[in-house]
């Protein structure tokens, strides 16, 4: 059984609507039996692709995500971001990028961003009347900036398949998101003006109001400071910094008097099935691309992309249309897993530095999420905005444009992702 033949029974099976694991796991299993390969060799690779110190923390931030939303800290942060950008023309737009930059500083996660936030900031642009396409459209677009931003769970999972630092991947995904959220800021500051987007707030904060909304989301905006001043300081790994989260998310839920024990007995059980999920599809894709590797997939699919140039921006570019595809219809765990091992050798042969590509690999497929057919965001945001998929769908479409925009900046000047990291790590 050749690799071509395990990656299109992959399709196959992929098109009839089975699970991505199982999808990857059934062509995996076939091989190994028609090799001859013990069945204990697929359970050993599965098992030792979980066994990682790393991955330890994609739980952790998923339970600390659960108590954020749990415990009314969300609303919280929404309040903070009003004070921030609110009387912008179009404020409560920008309040929804600004507040999920800030959430993205806590979840790691585009889903959690939308399932955290979306009905605060949907329920809010109802009361000033903007179209629910437009407030569906912006809250899927500014979830993008979820995973990029630390703590990042994709590029958690990216460090893994690449072994490179997971450590340097979340440091270098601060500036980038940064640029993300200025390229959404600008393009909603455009829609503002065409479609008359009122303002967030159409009246000065008083000093008291200012003073009350900052006692009450200050504790919240600590998260993100208190992770990344331990990440840049080096008194963290990112593990470590995700225990502590959950650590200070359950704090903050018990001094918001928030917290219930069914609660978080919920959040639990929620972090235990979304942990099961993302970590069977790891465990099956990790068999699934160590099967290629014996058919030296890997190899071919490099020689081929070197034979065409070995320029890396014209790899680059190959490598970027080659995962704007896959986003459209992977889910972002699988296709780290499958693609990181066929795309990184060439482009590292290049010259392309692995965080760099990280980064841009991340990038690429979080657009994924909210491209047809597979757009998870907008999949969970069509029932909060009472619309059909396809009217989401195609809402999302203008941001393309800003989002796409910051991705040709993030590519081609890789000191964006690469000149933090290069300097925390220079002065130790």
């Amino acid at each position: 059984m050749s690799g071509s033949l395990v990656i299109i029974l992959f399709l196959f099976l992929l098109a009839t609507g089975l699970p991505i694991a199982v999808s990857m796991g059934i062509p995996s299993a076939l091989y190994l039996m028609m090799a001859n390969i013990p069945p204990s060799q697929l359970i050993q690779r599965m098992v030792t692709s979980l066994n990682s110190f790393p991955m330890l923390a994609v739980p952790l931030f998923i339970l600390a995500a659960g108590m954020m939303n749990s415990s009314g800290i969300t609303e919280r942060l929404f309040e903070f971001a009003k004070l921030l950008v609110g009387r912008m023309k179009g404020g409560l737009a920008q309040v929804n990028i600004v507040a999920s930059l800030i959430f993205s500083g806590i979840s790691g996660a585009a889903l959690a961003d939308v399932g955290g936030l979306g009905n605060i900031e949907i329920e809010a642009m109802d009361k000033q009347n903007y179209p629910r396409t437009h407030s569906a459209a912006i809250t899927a677009a500014s979830a993008v900036i979820g995973p990029i931003f630390p703590p990042s769970i994709p590029l958690i999972i990216y460090g893994a398949a690449a072994e490179t630092s997971s450590m340097r991947l979340l440091i270098a995904g601060v500036l980038p998101a940064l640029v993300i959220a200025m390229a959404l800021m600008i393009q909603v500051a455009i829609f503002a003006r065409k479609f008359n987007y009122p303002r967030g707030v159409d009246r000065k904060f008083s000093f008291s109001e200012i003073k009350a909304i900052t006692k009450r989301g200050l504790p919240s905006m600590l998260m993100p400071v208190i992770m990344m001043g331990g990440m840049l300081s080096g008194w963290f790994s990112p593990t470590e910094v995700a225990a502590i989260a959950v650590a200070y998310a359950i704090v903050l839920s018990l001094a918001y008097k928030e917290l219930t024990f069914a609660s978080f007995i919920n959040n639990c059980i929620e972090t235990l099935r979304s942990t099961a999920s993302v970590l069977f599809i790891v465990a099956s894709a990790a068999i699934f691309a160590w099967v290629l590797t014996v058919e030296q997939m890997p190899q071919q699919v490099s020689a081929l992309m070197l034979s065409i140039s070995d320029n890396p921006i014209i790899l680059l570019m190959l490598a970027n249309v080659i995962l704007l595809i896959a986003g459209m219809f992977l889910e972002s765990t699988a296709a780290i897993m499958i693609l990181t091992p066929i795309l990184l050798p060439p482009l590292v042969a290049a010259g392309v530095d692995p965080v760099h590509f990280g980064l841009v690999m991340v990038f690429n497929l979080m657009i994924g999420m909210i491209t047809p057919p597979v757009g998870m965001s907008v999949y969970m945001l069509s029932p909060i905005v009472g619309l059909p998929v396809g009217k989401v769908f195609r809402a999302c479409l203008p941001y393309l444009a800003s989002l796409l925009c910051a991705l040709v900046i993030l590519t081609y000047v890789p000191q964006i992702s690469l000149w933090l990291p290069n300097l925390v790590f220079a002065s130790r």
